[in-house]
């Protein structure tokens, strides 16, 4: 076979690969990633809600520009209230930059270190978690310590455990995923495991030390650590597909409105956040943006420095094959696309 007939072959083959390919991939998604780019937000924001999402909010914090909000869709689907800009929203995993920073305090303060072990802070769990004389706390924040996500256990999320015990108990005396240092894998036991040793070094609840750490200097009157603490009407309703019910009275741990998410976002990347020396710390251990999932509520924050920027999108539905998260990627990449280029006008 002649050299210039292997390459048509190839050829041939890569664009039926390709062609093939789009029947494993939503036509939500690819309709969402091509059509033209809006001239605004709030059309991208209707945009959005035109492709399923009950209810959005984006918030804008750039600099030199007053902050602003853009909403869409339902704060409440049944009861057909609009979506408030103002609004609790669950953050989910954004959470964990919270609990970096005060990881760092704990360090900086001398009360926790980053280069002892599970075995040292909580001896009891030798034996139970592979590798714990080697699991550093350290490790444990980057999520490189081979321990297995007690969330990724099956049909977790139909019934989600409600306390510490029962979320350990759920990865224990299993066999670790990867050697401590040797790999990456986002893990939640890993900040299930950091949350108790901050509260055993404390002597109490660790978001008390967040809130008086980070929320009071920042005045963040409107971060809370759970359902508990605030007015449920409040909370922006979240929806999974397939599932008939609101699900907000389901407690995932941190609430925030927009705003207050990105004013800690921005002392977060700005450093007015941290005392001396310990920016160079939380830098050393945990990124500066995050996302979050539970079902019902998919969060992002992030800052943008080119364009000097904090943007936070909240977006109330998610769906078992998490194609809704996927979109809210490519429509958060278009909010992007459409700030630069306003910036450029």
């Amino acid at each position: 076979m002649t050299k210039g007939k292997t390459k048509l072959i190839l050829k041939i083959a890569f664009i039926a690969v390709s062609i093939s390919s789009l029947f494993f991939v939503p036509w939500l998604l690819v309709k969402a990633w091509i059509l033209p780019l809006p001239d605004t937000i709030p059309e991208q924001v209707d945009e959005a809600i035109g492709h399923g999402f009950d209810g959005m909010i984006v918030y804008v914090d750039q600099v030199g520009k007053p902050p602003q909000y853009y909403t869409g869709g339902w704060h409440n689907r049944e009861s057909k209230t609009p979506t408030n800009p103002h609004a609790l929203f669950k953050i989910a995993s954004i959470s964990k930059l919270y609990d970096a920073v005060a990881v760092t305090k704990l360090v900086s303060d001398g009360r926790l270190s980053l280069d002892k072990t599970i075995a040292d802070y909580l001896p009891e769990l030798v034996g139970r978690i592979e590798n714990a004389e080697k699991i550093t706390l350290r490790l444990m924040i980057q999520h490189r310590s081979g321990i297995p996500n007690f969330t990724d256990t099956p049909n977790f999320w139909a019934a989600p455990t409600q306390t510490f015990e029962e979320s350990l108990a759920l990865i224990l005396d299993k066999p670790a995923n990867f050697k401590p240092g040797e790999d990456y894998e986002y893990c939640n036991t890993n900040y299930l495991l950091i949350n108790k040793i901050m509260d055993d070094e404390l002597g109490y609840d660790n978001f008390q030390f967040i809130k008086e750490e980070i929320l009071v200097p920042l005045n963040l009157n409107h971060t809370f650590g759970s359902l508990n603490e605030v007015n449920l009407d409040e909370v922006m309703s979240g929806y999974h597909v397939g599932h008939p019910f609101d699900l907000k009275a389901d407690e995932h741990g941190m609430l925030a409105t927009a705003q207050d998410v990105a004013t800690f976002l921005r002392a977060l990347n700005d450093g007015s956040l941290f005392e001396p020396g310990e920016q160079e710390i939380y830098a050393s251990i945990y990124e500066f943006e995050h996302a979050g999932w539970v079902p019902g509520y998919q969060s992002f924050a992030k800052y943008h420095e080119d364009i000097d920027a904090v943007l936070v999108e909240f977006y109330s539905t998610t769906d078992p094959k998490l194609y809704n998260w996927n979109l809210s990627e490519i429509i958060n990449n278009r909010i992007v696309k459409i700030l630069k280029r306003q910036r450029d006008l």
